[in-house]
C-alpha cells in the first residue's frame, strides 16, 4: 500500500467513527428530552403564581388565590 492510501483509509475510518459517535449521541439526547405539552400557561394577576391548565381553556382560576386569569401568549 502506498502512503497516500494508508492516510486516506486512516482519515476515512476516523471520520466514520466520529460520525457514528455523533449520531448515537444525538439519538440518546432526543430519547431523554421531555415530551412537549399542549397545556396553556397562566400567570395570576393578583399573586403572580404561574400555573398550567388544559389547552382548550381560555381563562382559568388561580389555585392559590382563586382569581380568574387569561392565558399568557409567548
Amino acid at each position: 500500500m502506498t502512503t497516500d492510501a494508508i492516510l486516506f483509509v486512516y482519515v476515512v475510518v476516523l471520520l466514520a467513527a466520529l460520525s457514528v459517535v455523533a449520531i448515537l449521541s444525538e439519538m440518546r439526547r432526543r430519547r431523554f428530552r421531555p415530551a412537549p405539552t399542549a397545556d396553556q400557561v397562566f400567570r395570576c394577576e393578583k399573586c403572580g403564581f404561574l400555573y398550567t391548565d388544559d389547552p382548550d381553556v381560555e381563562r382559568s382560576l388561580c389555585s392559590q388565590c382563586g382569581v380568574m386569569n387569561e392565558a399568557v401568549h409567548f
